[in-house]
């Protein structure tokens, strides 16, 4: 296993029925607030089963891979320079996979100490507003979109 971290991750909007969406606060940037994301562990790792590692991981929700929905929807992006030590030398961009998982209700996720400081709820709108990453602000008015065109929680009938 490589000491660094692949350049393909995922970014899952956890959300309500009424579009609140649940945001943590980096604990190595206070003040960056974001949705679950990490980077796969394998090249061939499948995109479900990185969502439901990452989730489990920054929350202590256990989900199952299927409960994710694929947006099927990516984005490329600049690796900020404070995070580029963790990939490999070279590495500059990553890809970033947008999921959404719909939770019953709001809840109290067990936070990964060394990862998050903080958490909270927000209604989309505010979500999106608080967010540090232009591409998680982004997937949550994609979140919002997708309510409004696809009905109810954003997922497909």
């Amino acid at each position: 296993m490589s000491r660094f971290k692949l350049p393909e991750s995922v970014l899952v909007v956890i959300h309500t029925a009424a579009l609140d969406v649940l945001l943590l606060e980096r604990a190595d940037f206070p003040g960056f607030w974001q949705s679950v994301t990490g980077s796969r562990a394998a090249a061939d790792e499948p995109l479900g089963v990185t969502c439901a590692r990452e989730v489990r991981e920054e929350t202590g929700l256990a989900r199952p891979a299927a409960d994710f929905d694929d947006w099927r929807y990516l984005n490329r992006y600049s690796i900020y320079p404070q995070w580029r030590r963790r990939y490999a030398p070279g590495v500059t961009h990553n890809v970033e996979h947008l999921f959404g998982l719909r939770v019953e209700a709001r809840f109290a996720p067990r936070l990964a100490p060394r990862e998050h400081r903080r958490w909270q709820w927000l209604n989309w709108r505010d979500a999106a507003d608080v967010c540090f990453s232009w591409t998680n602000a982004q997937a949550i008015r994609l979140l919002a979109f997708r309510a409004a065109r696809l009905g109810g929680d954003g997922r497909p009938a």
